[in-house]
């Protein structure tokens, strides 16, 4: 079953496609799901609100590079519409790679259409040729015919200055350009110079000479990172034509990103900054499991990664009508089992492989998927066809349907649609994205992420979900940028004291950069760093995964627990705790970082305690 996105013609083959087409495990829900009948256009304007902050909490938009087009949707739109000061990313969509050099690479070539449509395609001129008149600049000031950096890289770049706290990825792949990832992934030599290649185009922004735009550093500045698109490692559920090892492909995945990591991490030792690496994940169990995507061991290469939520059903199925991107299990859902599909039972696919939540986001639609006559406005009735779209029939942008007829809300399935007699529309509204928000945070997730900005163009939907973050507690994501490094010649870390004899690491250094899997030891401690830290003390920052004591070293002291001989309560297992509850267990205290029911102490280095040590 292949699920698609909404493009302007005839971009439209520039889709993310997405697929979900095996089981995903249920899980209970109370109630039987009784929806409401929303006024058409008042609950949209109560939940509006924007706030600057994000508290801790991601908020992740991808930007269309063929927007500029059909949809006309420029970067200035998010200025215009107040959404900058609600995102903390912008994922650009999307960088391809060669089919003979296995290199990022840019060019002015149209897309093509069929499997070999990704042979050379690119679009130079939409990212850094086309000029922009003083009314179009984010910075107010027209482009001029000499200078080597225009499009929408420069509007990126006008955009982060004046908004110093937004990082910038470009995203690689996506659903008609992952066709060579299996290739360039393959071996030592290939990813090497695969990710190299990358570095130097996007990061140190050395562009080919296009249309006399590009050269050497043109584009320095512009992009912070890379987010890896790739639809799908091991899996024959992508496009038509895509290069897939079912052998090989999650192992040579898994070292792809430890080689952009590695990478990224030695250019940002010269540089004192750290870049960042995402990656777009899939809800599709089958889909996870070839590509190996809820091994814990990808995310200390990953910053954080984005779970699809959205696309769970479509005009694919033309006489159905049903969720796309429900947030709990429908129980009136008709279907057979194995094509249930829930949020809650996609993150259960990470998280119960012991992934840690907090690096995750959760993904969601900005656009609606519908049908046509439809006779009631409760979900699972029948349908004739799909609904009449825009760009495509069966796919409508938020802000054209948020005023099409009545709007109903299913808080205990977590969905929101849309029903004007005829047509039936699923999609997400400020009402179900506040929930969706809600979940986040109890979940202990670290934000959330929106496809595609242009589908909500009024900012409804993310400041809502800002609103929300901007409640409470923070998030698990630091409102700093780690501590970087100073910049240097030589980006070898100092060497580390000597360690204690009975460990096997050498001791923690607060001057030295670590990166997800280094190990070091302190107070009697091996640690693993799950991610890039340095100067942040083992035990005193979530950073740190404590592997436990040395052989024969000493029992460190508490790190903030409530001391020796004073401990809390026991731990129970039926008790659902919140982040800062405390609890005894093994002779350790325990603090929760978020909330847990059932999970064990101690078990699993990504779970949801911190130990404080012996009490």
């Amino acid at each position: 079953m292949e699920l698609q996105h909404s493009r302007p013609s005839p971009d439209a083959r520039r889709r993310k496609r997405r697929t979900v087409a095996a089981s995903l495990t249920a899980l209970a829900v109370a109630g039987a799901g009784a929806f409401t009948a929303l006024a058409t256009t008042a609950n949209a304007e109560e939940l509006t609100t924007t706030t600057a902050a994000v508290n801790g909490y991601r908020n992740v938009a991808y930007f269309t590079q063929w927007g500029v087009y059909g949809r006309d949707y420029q970067v200035k739109d998010i200025v215009d519409a107040g959404v900058a000061d609600d995102l903390t990313h912008i994922n650009y969509a999307f960088g391809n790679i060669h089919h003979e050099t296995l290199e990022c690479f840019e060019a002015n070539k149209a897309q093509g259409e069929g499997p070999n449509g990704s042979d050379g395609a690119g679009d130079a001129y939409a990212d850094y040729g086309k000029s922009y008149t003083a009314a179009d600049s984010v910075s107010g000031v027209a482009d001029t015919w000499d200078q080597p950096l225009a499009g929408s890289f420069n509007q990126l770049k006008q955009l982060k200055a004046q908004n110093p706290d937004l990082k910038v990825l470009i995203s690689i792949g996506g659903w008609t350009w992952s066709k060579n990832f299996s290739r360039a992934a393959a071996t030592p030599q290939s990813r090497t110079n695969f990710v190299s290649s990358c570095i130097d185009q996007y990061i140190k922004g050395n562009l080919p000479v296009i249309d006399g735009r590009g050269g050497d550093g043109a584009a320095a500045g512009v992009f912070d990172g890379f987010d890896i698109d790739w639809e799908w490692p091991g899996s024959p559920n992508g496009n038509e034509g895509n290069y897939v090892d079912p052998e090989n492909d999650a192992a040579n995945f898994r070292a792809l990103l430890a080689e952009f990591r590695s990478q990224l991490d030695a250019y940002g030792a010269q540089t004192g900054k750290h870049y960042e690496l995402s990656a777009f994940l899939p809800a599709n169990p089958a889909d996870i499991a070839s590509g190996g995507w809820n091994d814990p061991a990808i995310f200390t290469s990953l910053d954080f990664g984005n779970l699809q939520g959205y696309d769970l059903h479509g005009a694919w199925n033309p006489s159905l009508t049903g969720h796309q991107g429900n947030l709990y299990h429908d129980p009136a859902d008709p279907r057979e089992p194995a094509r249930q599909f829930s949020i809650a039972d996609s993150l259960a696919e990470y998280t119960g492989n012991g992934v840690d939540p907090a690096q995750l986001t959760l993904g969601m639609a900005m656009y609606g998927r519908g049908w046509t006559g439809v006779t009631q406005s409760e979900p699972w009735g029948s349908a004739t066809g799909a609904a009449p779209g825009t760009y495509e029939a069966g796919n409508e942008d938020y802000d054209i349907l948020k005023n099409l007829g009545t709007e109903y809300f299913d808080e205990q399935v977590g969905a929101a649609w849309r029903y004007d007699g005829t047509q039936w529309w699923s999609l997400d509204t400020p009402q179900s994205v506040t929930q969706k928000a809600q979940w986040i945070k109890a979940q202990g997730l670290s934000g959330a992420m929106w496809w595609e900005l242009s589908g909500d163009e009024s900012g409804d939907l993310t400041g809502a979900v800002a609103a929300e973050f901007g409640n409470g507690d923070p998030g698990p994501e630091p409102t700093d940028d780690p501590t970087s490094p100073e910049p240097t010649d030589d980006p070898t870390s100092p060497e580390p004291s000597d360690p204690p004899s009975d460990c096997t690491s050498a001791a923690w250094d607060a001057s030295a950069v670590y990166t997800g899997g280094d190990t070091a030891s302190y107070e009697g401690h091996e640690w693993e760093a799950k991610w890039w830290t340095q100067g942040e003390t083992p035990g005193s920052a979530d950073v740190w995964a404590d592997l436990g004591t040395c052989s024969g070293g000493p029992d460190p002291e508490p790190t903030g627990g409530p001391g020796t001989g004073d401990c809390p309560a026991a731990w129970d297992s039926t008790v659902a705790y919140t982040g800062g509850d405390e609890v005894a267990y093994g002779g350790d205290a325990w603090r929760a970082k978020w909330w847990t029911q059932g999970d064990t102490p101690g078990v699993g280095e990504w779970g949801p305690w911190e130990d404080l040590g012996p009490c």
